[in-house]
């Protein structure tokens, strides 16, 4: 094995992809993860520099550039480098104009008892 090539399973470790070696290892085995466009069903796929990864994750798909191969699992700074994040922006959602519910802004914390009442009042289909 030249310098240059890498097992996936031990590249995704060290890029912070996932946690721990044994989920890139399940992650490579499930067929989440694709190679310049080829699905990979081994962790023992090599990559190397220049690679395309798609990495299709419970919430979101990742899609980066593999810059160079991993020596260690360092902090977050040092992973960032092992690759090109080519990933398309998240596509923004309308806010619920018309929606069924109350919608709430996340993190604007609890509601207040003003606000509470206003959505039993709604709730209830008073006035």
């Amino acid at each position: 094995m030249g310098d240059d090539r890498q097992r996936i399973d031990r590249w995704m470790f060290f890029a912070r992809v996932v946690k721990s070696r044994s989920l890139a290892a399940k992650l490579a085995q499930s067929g989440r993860v694709r190679v310049n466009g080829d699905k990979i069903n081994q962790p023992s796929r090599q990559i190397a520099s220049g690679d395309v990864l798609t990495i299709t994750l419970d919430r979101k798909i990742l899609i980066l550039r593999v810059i160079e191969p991993g020596e260690r699992r360092g902090p977050y700074d040092e992973a960032k480098l092992l690759y090109e994040d080519i990933s398309p922006p998240p596509v923004a959602t309308e806010k619920r104009a018309g929606a069924l519910a109350p919608y709430r802004e996340a993190g604007s914390g609890r509601p207040t008892k003003r606000e509470r009442r206003q959505m039993d009042k709604w709730k209830s289909g008073g006035d």
